[in-house]
């Protein structure tokens, strides 16, 4: 069987950087950092208290009130970001074939404000009985977002959600372009959204030492591959591609941004929460990708890796890289756009996979910010290029976008120039 190529036709972004994909792209090119104090509960006692929120968020710029107010926060962001692709891409629903556009998002969490309140409600009047919100359940379960999605538009197609932590929307992203590669849908409305600023969520990750505690300098908290790292920074927002089948895509003169022509899937079977010393899950994923893409190491121009801030994450993935792409990875650049997103999570990979797709549309890489001249960690090789501080053009054939999730879970995915 002959799979069909499968291309980048439209883009949405709701990020700590900007609310459309031109902001967050700008943002992303001028190392713009997404955080400060905590707006959505009062912080004061916890151990940190700032995050990369999305700023002047306002829903009814996409939907009604009266529909929002059945959305958790991530539903909203998730309806934004698809809203914004699926206009990008001039998908018109009165000509389509309906049955043939699906939506597959990711998500870590789900909709942790609503479980928060509705719970919170219930202890705080207790003796008055079980009093909860009709609409408690569909806010808060993880698949609603790509539920939403679908009855907004009246897709029929291929509908769920994935979930694998931080890996969830490049899960998204690599289901949806099998779909269509096999023939089982024309479009896929595909991404990942995340609202987890929360105080259970801040609360929960600083119990595990997972967040930075930069409190007096919340913008430069989050500094990859630094010796000074102490833990990521929280994020929120989404991120949403439109992928579609070339040949329908063509005939509908649609623009196309890239092509996406590879996916890889692995585990590291090591720790519920840290990555393999030696990177070796990393490695296979990478590897995985390139198997799928009929691609060389050397073919490789840029990798947005995963680069979460925390002081053993950062290591395993450099060793990985290394030991994967040899002496190409001296001809790489490498960067961490979560320097200046955050960490978004379930998100985190759709964002990711935009700023790869717009990398190389734009042969341009963004930065990884926060870097100082002596700052370097020993178990580092700092004669790779990871993009400090500063954007570099260069000729960006093809991009790989990392992303590893608490138990283990790795998904990568490769896009590349679209030609004939």
């Amino acid at each position: 069987m002959e799979l069909k190529r499968v291309v980048v036709t439209g883009l949405g972004a709701l990020t700590p950087v900007g609310n459309t994909v031109e902001e967050t792209w700008n943002s992303l090119l001028n190392g713009k950092s997404g955080a400060g104090p905590i707006t959505h509960f009062d912080a004061s006692l916890f151990k940190t208290q700032f995050a990369c929120e999305v700023k002047n968020f306002n829903v009814t710029d996409y939907i009604d009130r009266k529909e929002a107010r059945k959305m958790d926060l991530y539903t909203q962001y998730a309806v934004a970001a698809a809203k914004q692709a699926v206009e990008d891409a001039g998908i018109n629903v009165e000509t389509e074939d309906l049955d043939r556009v699906g939506v597959i998002y990711g998500v870590g969490i789900g909709g942790i404000h609503t479980f928060e309140e509705e719970v919170g409600n219930y202890y705080c009047n207790k003796e008055k009985g079980p009093r909860f919100n009709p609409f408690f359940i569909p806010k808060m379960i993880a698949d609603i977002a790509s539920g939403q999605i679908s009855i907004m538009y009246g897709f029929r197609g291929p509908n769920f959600t994935t979930t694998s932590a931080c890996a969830s929307s490049s899960n998204a992203i690599s289901d949806a372009f099998n779909y269509i590669r096999l023939g089982k849908a024309n479009i896929i409305v595909a991404g990942g959204a995340e609202a987890a600023v929360s105080e259970s969520g801040v609360g929960g990750f600083n119990a595990m030492h997972a967040l930075s505690t930069r409190n007096e300098s919340p913008e430069t908290a989050s500094r990859p591959f630094s010796k000074s790292r102490d833990g990521f920074v929280m994020a929120e927002g989404a991120g949403c591609l439109i992928l579609e089948e070339l040949e329908h895509a063509k005939a509908r003169g649609a623009k196309i941004y890239a092509e996406l022509v590879g996916a890889g899937l692995s585990a590291d079977a090591h720790h519920l929460t840290a990555s393999h010393p030696e990177g070796l899950g990393a490695i296979n994923v990478m590897k995985y990708a390139l198997e799928d893409a009929g691609m060389k190491p050397e073919d490789i121009d840029y990798i947005n890796v995963h680069g979460t801030s925390t002081p053993v994450g950062d290591i395993s993935e450099v060793k990985a890289i290394k030991a994967l792409f040899g002496e190409h990875a001296y001809k790489l650049n490498i960067s961490s756009t979560k320097s200046m997103t955050g960490h978004l999570l379930g998100a985190a990979g759709a964002v990711e996979a935009l700023a790869s797709v717009l990398a190389v549309k734009n042969d341009i890489v963004p930065p990884t910010i926060n870097h100082e001249e002596g700052d370097e960690d020993e178990q580092i090789d700092y004669n790779l290029n990871f993009t400090f501080n500063k954007a570099q053009k260069r000729t960006v054939n093809a991009a790989l976008s990392n992303t590893f999730g608490f138990g283990g879970h790795n998904a990568c995915v490769i896009f590349k120039k679209y030609s004939e």
